[in-house]
């Protein structure tokens, strides 16, 4: 079978020029949106608020609360069974992989920032502590939440 190659016209073929131009404003709308989704995973939206004197500003943590360093909060997967305590609050925290650069997050990121929120509220210990899984968001290469009870011992 053979095709009619008079009745061919090729100009006929060609897009009428303003669907050229509408075709290349679709074009850029779309390469912009893809690019603010790249680039919203580059994006943190963590914050600290410190005084003039550059020390952590604590919110919500009670009047009468002892200042803590994070690092003297006791941290355990289990219940403590052999002291009396009140349950200040249960604490929930997200450590995120901001760039494909970053480290991936580890149970040992989660520990530190769970020590962190309990010695903001005047905790003595961490309890209960549980990690999800690793996961990836719109806005974070990667992350993983930790959760605890946060205690403090009866005197």
């Amino acid at each position: 079978m053979q095709f009619p190659v008079e009745n061919f016209n090729f100009y006929d073929k060609i897009p009428p020029e303003n669907t050229i131009k509408d075709n290349n404003a679709v074009k850029k709308i779309v390469l912009a949106v893809v690019c603010s989704l790249l680039l919203s995973g580059c994006a943190t939206w963590s914050h600290t608020e410190t005084t003039k004197d550059g020390k952590p500003v604590l919110v919500n943590a009670s009047p009468d609360a002892p200042v803590k360093k994070p690092e003297d909060i006791l941290l355990t997967k289990e219940d403590i069974t052999d002291k009396k305590y009140d349950i200040l609050a249960d604490l929930e925290v997200v450590v995120n992989k901001t760039t494909i650069f970053h480290a991936d997050p580890t149970p040992a990121m989660v520990d530190q920032k769970l020590r962190e929120e309990g010695a903001r509220i005047g905790a003595d210990a961490v309890i209960q502590v549980r990690y999800g899984s690793v996961g990836m968001s719109l806005v974070s290469w990667g992350s993983l939440e930790g959760k605890g009870r946060a205690i403090r011992y009866k005197k």
